[in-house]
């Protein structure tokens, strides 16, 4: 097993990087303390969301620190921000989204901001139009995307004076269902 330690995110990381964790692996991690986070994310992610949500949660912490690249959509070319949510959604619960942010957003199911749990897509209107950007929802007030060029995958809080300028909407995605490919 590798550790990997930016700051005060502490995430534990499978060895098999294709592979996601078993719920009962999230589990015991989550009940021994392995894995951590500020705020107590990942805490909140176990008594919030499903453990698929849980999963991909854990598997967007692995990403952080890859560059952004416009168009982007893997681990190993950097990610734009429609193609980091989509990564994550394919990757974690076998869902396919569409490519651009304003198409997830007209794609998913719109939630109030009050009902945002763990795994929820958060929007934003970053270029002069709305769902310009998106981002994933990891507990706390806080979110994870690729923000632009310069920057690589990182956690932000949706409460700063610039997000919450610019917050579009919450949508989500049922992760009970059955994975959707097209």
């Amino acid at each position: 097993m590798r550790w990997w330690i930016p700051l005060t995110v502490i995430c534990l990381v499978s060895p098999v990087a294709l592979s996601a964790p078993s719920d009962e692996e999230v589990q015991a991690a989550l009940e021994t303390g392995l894995v951590t986070q500020f705020g107590g994310q990942l805490s909140q992610a176990k008594d919030k969301a499903s453990s698929k949500a849980t999963v991909m949660v854990m598997q967007a912490m692995d990403l952080l620190g890859v560059p952004y690249k416009r168009g982007g959509s893997s681990e190993s070319s950097g990610f734009d921000c429609s193609g980091f949510v989509r990564h994550l959604y394919e990757k974690s619960v076998g869902q396919l989204l569409p490519r651009r942010a304003e198409e997830q957003a007209r794609s998913t199911e719109v939630i109030e901001r009050e009902e945002l749990k763990p795994g929820d897509l958060v929007f934003f209107n970053t270029m002069r139009r709305a769902f310009s950007h998106v981002g994933m929802y990891v507990g706390d007030g806080k979110f994870i995307h690729a923000p632009r060029a310069g920057k690589s995958v990182k956690i932000e809080d949706m409460r700063s004076a610039y997000w919450q300028k610019r917050f579009n909407g919450a949508r989500r995605l049922p992760l009970d269902s059955e994975p959707t490919k097209p």
